[in-house]
């Protein structure tokens, strides 16, 4: 007797071929592993050094007041962040380039499923429109978000999930579970506090309009807070209670008149940001200023829900783009002149709430015009396969190989050149300092070294004017590079004016220095010794270097030329 067969779903056919496009989409890292082309602005010359750094130190565990003596003689453990995120644990316990690639599958997915799940919950209901959310929620999956932000935006959809479920007082364990596992896996101040203060919003506004306490949905705000402290109690201890004042207090940024500040606000909306990037600009938003058109031009006494939501969303959408823009206008100059911690703390990170925005508002506009009729359903179906094309480009192999030229993983860190250097000097790495120029410090800390300067986003401000004391002259050179290093300062690093912010010079390069001017005896009382310079330095002997020999390797992007400070 021949047993029925289940009836497969075309959902179920479509969301297996969503997941399969994940994979694919990260499969590169897999198999390139190091080989392969990865993000370096904040990844590479950060990120994935201080994690191998961190594992490596014996102080993954450390106290609020331990230090890492690898970085500045002695960099706070807190600078590094929790132990209790899982990106840290990923890899202290796999290779870089593993834990890297793991990380995307997770977060990726973890997108997906967030925003399939608030879509079907919450937005669009009707079961025909399967492709609109399976192919929103594909789209937003494969969004090239900042990789070190985990699930920091693109868990916003499978928080709200619960949220909008607990509200609706229509929730299981599954929603309360979602809420305290998310902080695992992603950062308060890059995402999730800017989120919890929009849902606290919320539930003010149903207090306020509808007179309901809804406690339910309060504790549950209250229980996401409360584990995101707890996990980020370092975060919480270097604010309140370490005593030791940091550089961000001197972070100058309110500087923009409001006709720049304007002109910034339109050009965030249009095009986005680097750490919250949509790749909206080309499809989508052309979909939702028509979307807008035709819903703002018909003449209805009563909208239904979804053209409300539009609505809504789109005033959302700009505004945010205009607080982003306003933070940095000089009407907030006095202010944070007066608080530290609006200087020190970056509140203009409410528009990292765009991402859901942007992609719940091209879902709302792909369903209003599905439901015109026949021919609006293929417009939407091609201007869901058009983002996806889109979107195909910014894979990370095909941007930072194809495109950007980049150095690999292995040529970035050049693990086998700096093996070399280790063997030259013939010292223990702890008994003396280095500094690069023209090459970002988290290479030599990657592989080891001991650093004088460093990328950190909170370090001591007396080290910061100690190490001025090296770059003082070259910065008095040039302008962009004094206020670069005086008003912001995270990138500790031994500036020069004919260098300018470039920090990574390939072996191709032709560049030479000729007029440097460092203070090489602050550098040697820091216990400076070795400086690494990925272009020659012609006026050396005049700066008391000593030329010891250039390091080439067929797997490095660099020629390194080691100087020594005698």
């Amino acid at each position: 007797m021949l047993l029925p067969v289940k009836k497969i779903s075309r959902e179920k056919v479509f969301l297996f071929i969503a997941f399969t496009i994940i994979l694919l989409y990260v499969l590169p890292l897999y198999i390139l592993n190091e080989n392969a082309h990865i993000r370096v602005h904040d990844n590479l010359d950060s990120n994935i050094a201080w994690y191998k750094v961190l594992a490596e130190s014996g102080q993954l565990l450390g106290g609020v007041k331990a230090v890492i003596p690898q970085i500045i003689n002695g960099l706070p453990r807190d600078a590094y962040g929790t132990e209790w995120s899982g990106i840290v644990w990923l890899h202290a316990l796999f290779p870089s380039m593993t834990a890297y690639a793991v990380s995307q599958t997770v977060t990726r997915v973890f997108a997906f499923i967030g925003m399939y799940v608030l879509l079907k919950a919450h937005v669009i209901r009707d079961e025909k429109a399967y492709l609109i959310r399976i192919g929103v929620s594909l789209a937003f999956a494969l969004t090239p978000f900042w990789p070190s932000g985990m699930l920091s935006t693109l868990g916003h959809p499978l928080a709200l999930w619960a949220f909008l479920n607990i509200r609706a007082r229509n929730f299981s364990w599954k929603e309360w579970i979602t809420l305290a596992l998310l902080p695992l896996y992603s950062s308060f101040v890059l995402g999730f506090f800017f989120f919890l203060a929009a849902v606290s919003m919320l539930w003010l506004y149903d207090l306020i309009v509808k007179r309901d306490w809804n406690l339910p949905f309060l504790g549950s705000i209250a229980l996401m807070t409360g584990v995101f402290l707890a996990i980020e109690y370092r975060l919480v201890y270097s604010v309140f209670a370490s005593g030791e004042t940091m550089h961000r207090v001197e972070f100058i940024s309110s500087r923009h008149d409001i006709l720049h500040s304007f002109r910034l606000s339109f050009k965030n909306f249009v095009l986005g940001h680097n750490h919250v990037m949509t790749v909206h600009t080309a499809v989508i938003l052309p979909v939702v200023l028509l979307t807008f058109m035709i819903v703002i031009g018909r003449q209805k006494q009563r909208r239904p829900k979804e053209e409300k939501l539009f609505i809504f969303l789109m005033i959302l959408n700009y505004a945010l783009s205009l607080w982003y823009a306003f933070w940095f206008n000089k009407l907030w100059a006095l202010p944070k002149e007066k608080i530290s911690f609006l200087s020190a703390f970056n509140f203009a990170r409410f528009h990292f709430l765009r991402p859901l925005v942007i992609y719940v508002s091209f879902a709302v506009a792909c369903y209003i015009l599905w439901r015109i009729g026949k021919r609006w359903r293929r417009f939407v179906y091609a201007a869901l396969l058009a983002q996806l094309i889109v979107l195909i480009p910014f894979q990370e192999e095909l941007t930072y190989g194809a495109y950007y030229k980049a150095p690999t993983f292995r040529e970035f860190y050049a693990s086998e050149q700096f093996k070399e250097i280790k063997q030259f000097i013939r010292r223990p790495e702890r008994s003396y300092r280095v500094a690069s120029i023209g090459l970002h410090p988290a290479i030599a800390q990657y592989n080891g070294f001991y650093t004088l300067d460093t990328y950190a986003n909170i370090y001591p401000l007396k080290y910061k004017y100690q190490f001025r004391k090296i770059i003082a002259k070259e910065l008095e050179k040039n302008a962009v590079l004094k206020r670069y290093f005086d008003e912001w300062g995270s990138r500790c690093y031994l500036f020069v004016d004919e260098l300018g912010k470039h920090y990574a010079f390939k072996k191709n390069s032709k560049k030479k220095i000729t007029n440097l001017e460092l203070n090489t005896e602050a550098f040697k009382e820091m216990g400076g010794r070795y400086i690494f310079s990925s272009v020659p330095i012609m006026n050396a002997r005049q700066n008391k270097l000593t030329f010891l020999k250039r390091f080439s390797h067929s797997q490095s992007a660099w020629n390194i030329y080691l100087y020594e400070a005698k």
